[in-house]
């Protein structure tokens, strides 16, 4: 058999974590441009984008660089919604449970790692007043623009912080007065609104595989959402938001 005298070259793997994150979506951009603690390096808009953020408030100081629709189409990809607007960053500093100052209301993720999930869930537990969203270090996604345009500006709106042990952190948040509330779809207890004045940390698993059973374990109370019709289960982040209309309608 005949061989190529000229075989292609194996390229070097792309890591998920190489190359710049861009931000892109109106509110996303407009948050991630009124957060101090975040870094901006240069911000790509269309002339329409650009009249339609300023709208609000002046930018700050940085590079800004007109574009066209369809550079940016070839820039983030053909299905991103980014409104005539794009925004390189670096990723936003996460925070450590020691830098919230007040945990009365908390997520807690086990290994969430759907980046349109873990958006939402960020979105919402910013609607509903929680201080905070907290995932593992490991089996939760890197910030993209995806996870950024889920939580409709919300990543650089409310903390999120990874920890390296989730026990750990269940620990510490039972420590500051916390009722850790797990959500199963086997648990024994259904779930009820809340009283009002409790500090609650909401604890959800990965779809499908749910809760680790040393999450399980840890958890004050394991309750199941019951759903009246017949699809009986929902999304991750839906129930996050069930959970917290529960937690605050009390």
């Amino acid at each position: 058999m005949s061989k190529n005298k000229f075989p292609p070259k194996k390229r070097p793997p792309i890591l998920p974590d190489d190359g710049p994150v861009y931000l892109y979506g109106l509110h996303t951009v407009r948050a991630a441009l009124d957060n101090p603690r975040r870094a901006k390096r240069r911000l790509l808009a269309t002339p329409n984008g650009l009249n339609r953020l300023t709208e609000g408030s002046p930018l700050p100081q940085l590079a800004i660089e007109e574009t066209t629709p369809r550079d940016l189409d070839k820039l983030l990809g053909a299905d991103a919604v980014h409104q005539g607007v794009a925004l390189e960053v670096d990723p936003v500093d996460r925070f450590g449970l020691d830098d919230i100052e007040k945990l009365d209301l908390v997520i807690v993720l086990d290994q969430v790692t759907d980046p349109h999930n873990v958006g939402a869930i960020l979105r919402t537990a910013c609607a509903f007043g929680a201080d905070a969203v907290i995932t593992t270090a490991r089996y939760a996604p890197r910030e993209t623009g995806v996870l950024a345009k889920s939580a409709s500006g919300a990543l650089d709106l409310i903390p999120m912080v990874s920890v390296r042990n989730l026990g750990d952190a269940l620990e510490t948040l039972k420590s500051n007065g916390l009722v850790c509330l797990g959500f199963d779809s086997e648990a024994p207890g259904v779930l009820r609104p809340r009283p009002a004045g409790g500090k609650l940390a909401i604890v959800l698993g990965a779809e499908g595989k749910g809760l680790r059973q040393k999450t399980r374990s840890l958890c004050d109370e394991m309750v199941r959402l019951d759903m009246p019709g017949p699809i009986k289960s929902l999304n991750v982040s839906n129930a996050a938001a069930i959970a917290l209309f529960a937690a605050t309608a009390g």
